[in-house]
């Protein structure tokens, strides 16, 4: 039988059935669009987190501390990172300087308003140091020796949602800082401060939503006695980070938790990658269950064309050309529905990406657009095709096997 007049039947049967086509194919066209859409918001994401990272310093190694030891119920690090423990990292090689930084949870009121947020208290002339591209708003000053001046991230003085700042430049705030005392009796620390300046938004949700102090007033203000939550090495470039982080880890061990950018993008890369292997098998499944779709179409098929495919065979059809009535009928379900799952599931993407736009901290509204990768297009595509040719072949191989003298007597 001639390639042009099977196609034309293959064709033509298809849309004899039309309900029953179109629901076929839109089984593969949700398996392949939800394949597109997992694909193309994973990519995006990844793309997203790098770009996050790639604003970080890249020479830089943040060292916390590390193994804790436990007595009863309370817990006691097994290493107090102080003076002598900063001067001993500033002397190693390959450093290009080391920041010591306090931390804590305090309320800031501005004569009316209250938030609970994060201070730190660093030479803020490092920050640049973290951040190299840190900008400030227009009439920011940075007075590192001023201990009553503060410097605002931008998720502080410009709350996500509010219509007015929360804070501006020059204006007076109080933080209050709870803790525990030496008598075991709670108590409070109040410090009044001024803005004297106001980060622009630099995507870290650390330093954006953190309100800087120096390094004395944190002292007083969280009573650290000098003992420092974090130091913050600077190696003399990347190149040296590794040299750094591993003269760290022998010359201190586990009592000191060495963390780089570097580290936390590849964990951020692992974790993201898990979660785009699971949502794909999720639309791999999907699409299986439209290739069970096609079989149960195409067998039943078979069933209400007995008859017809045993006059082709009186008629001098042969078994190969049955065979490849029904491939070709399989293979243009898969083909429509592959190629409209593409279309659609792009769009999809799009679409969902923009209706999923959420506000992070530090960087307002945050739209992460879907990216699609011409190769893993192509494979989905040729998935889903093959997926549905695979469905087609037994319900043809027992088209093709009918005898034409028992399909003529079928009423």
């Amino acid at each position: 039988m001639h390639p042009g007049d099977i196609f034309s039947l293959s064709f033509d049967a298809l849309i004899d059935r039309k309900v029953r086509t179109v629901l076929t194919v839109l089984m593969v066209v949700l398996g392949s669009s939800l394949v597109v859409v997992l694909n193309g918001l994973s990519a995006g994401q990844s793309a997203f987190l790098e770009s996050q990272f790639s604003a970080l310093a890249a020479n830089i190694i943040y060292v916390g501390s590390g193994q804790h030891s436990y007595h009863g119920s309370s817990s006691t690090v097994s290493i107090t990172i102080n003076n002598a423990v900063l001067s001993k990292i500033s002397t190693l090689p390959y450093i290009e300087s080391v920041t010591p930084e306090y931390s804590g949870s305090v309320e800031v009121d501005t004569g009316g308003e209250t938030q609970h947020v994060t201070v730190t208290a660093m030479d803020p002339t490092k920050l640049t140091v973290i951040l190299p591209n840190l900008q400030y708003v227009n009439g920011s000053t940075v007075n590192p020796n001023n201990r009553a001046s503060a410097l605002v991230g931008d998720t502080i003085a410009n709350p996500p949602g509010a219509t007015s700042p929360f804070v501006v430049l020059g204006q007076t705030i109080k933080l209050t800082y709870s803790y525990t005392a030496t008598t075991g009796k709670s108590a409070t620390e109040v410090q009044n401060y001024i803005v004297s300046g106001i980060m622009q938004p630099s995507g870290n949700s650390r330093i954006d939503s953190s309100i800087i102090i120096s390094l004395a007033a944190g002292n007083q203000l969280l009573h650290k006695s000098t003992k420092y939550d974090q130091l913050i090495v600077a190696a003399d470039s990347s190149d040296y980070v590794t040299t750094v982080q591993q003269e760290l880890t022998t010359l201190y061990g586990p009592t000191l938790g060495v963390t780089t950018p570097s580290a936390i993008m590849a964990v951020t890369q692992k974790a993201s990658s898990g979660n785009a292997a699971f949502t794909l098998m999720v639309g791999i499944i999907a699409l299986v269950v439209g290739a069970v779709g096609i079989v149960t179409t195409l067998y039943n098929s078979v069933t209400e064309r007995i008859r017809e495919i045993g006059t082709m065979k009186a008629i001098g059809a042969q078994n190969i050309d049955i065979l490849e009535l029904f491939i070709v009928e399989a293979a243009l379900i898969g083909i429509i529905g592959a190629s409209l799952g593409l279309i659609i599931g792009m769009a999809a993407g799009y679409v969902l990406s923009i209706f999923t736009t959420t506000n992070i901290q530090g960087s307002g509204d945050v739209h992460i657009p879907p990216i699609y990768i011409p190769t893993d297009l192509l494979k989905v595509w040729v998935l889903s095709v093959t997926l549905s040719l695979a469905a087609g072949i037994y319900p043809a191989w027992k088209a093709s096997r009918l005898s034409p003298m028992v399909a003529l007597r079928r009423e």
